[in-house]
């Protein structure tokens, strides 16, 4: 069964998600995020590659002349939320077992090398397959519901991830935080981005219902939608 996902992200009043970029440069959002992120309460949050490598402490992982099944690999399953991050080409080398507390599940292909399986193990990161040589964005959710028992997953970026699952029509709730600052540059990833490949593939959304609105204390409104997806 697949989980609720909500896609849950801060972002400026023009939609951008690098805050580095936002002005005035006198607003800091502090623990906004996090802090909305709690209140929601999921059983796990789904993040993208470029998002992942920001948690990642180790350089390489060696050589093996080991070879594993490509079964999925569980250092732990009982968590009160899992931090899962897809790395469809093994490139993350993570020298940690968990970011702030909630264990490591990385997605991976059935094509990533032995010596990064044994990377992982050893630094006690599980992993699954979801696919050959690409990852099916589609397969990941059940996959999370039916091996850890995922009911609520949040997606939480980049932006292009984001994108991502919003195309594959995977997203059943936005929960987003519109900050009082802006980029106004060209060039930042959007809440929901593409690459050029991607740019003129419409999401299959066929409604956005309001379900809840609040102002919060730095001025910033949370607001969070109810989204209903062609299901064919």
């Amino acid at each position: 069964m697949k989980p609720h996902m909500i896609c849950h992200m801060i972002c400026s009043l023009d939609g951008r998600i690098l805050q580095s970029r936002w002005r005035p440069e006198s607003y800091k959002p502090g623990e906004l995020f996090e802090d909305l992120h709690d209140r929601i309460d999921g059983d796990a949050w789904i993040v993208g590659r470029v998002t992942g490598q920001e948690f990642a402490k180790g350089d390489r992982y060696p050589d093996t002349d080991e070879i594993f099944p490509r079964e999925n690999w569980f250092a732990t399953r009982g968590a009160d939320a899992f931090g899962v991050v897809l790395d469809e080409q093994g490139k993350i080398v993570w020298g940690r077992g968990d970011i702030g507390g909630d264990p490591i599940v990385v997605v991976l292909t059935e094509a990533v090398p032995d010596s990064h399986l044994a990377g992982l193990r050893s630094d006690g990161v599980s992993y699954v397959f979801a696919g050959t040589d690409m990852i099916d964005l589609r397969a990941v959710p059940d996959i999370l519901n039916q091996e850890l028992g995922v009911e609520t997953l949040l997606v939480e970026g980049g932006g292009t991830a984001n994108g991502e699952f919003l195309r594959a029509g995977l997203i059943d709730e936005i929960s987003m935080a519109l900050c009082p600052a802006i980029d106004g540059a060209a060039g930042a990833p959007s809440l929901f981005h593409s690459d050029e490949e991607d740019a003129d593939t419409p999401a299959p959304l066929t409604g956005l219902t309001l379900t809840h609105h609040e102002v919060l204390p730095g001025g910033e409104i949370w607001l969070r939608y109810r989204v209903e997806n062609d299901a064919g």
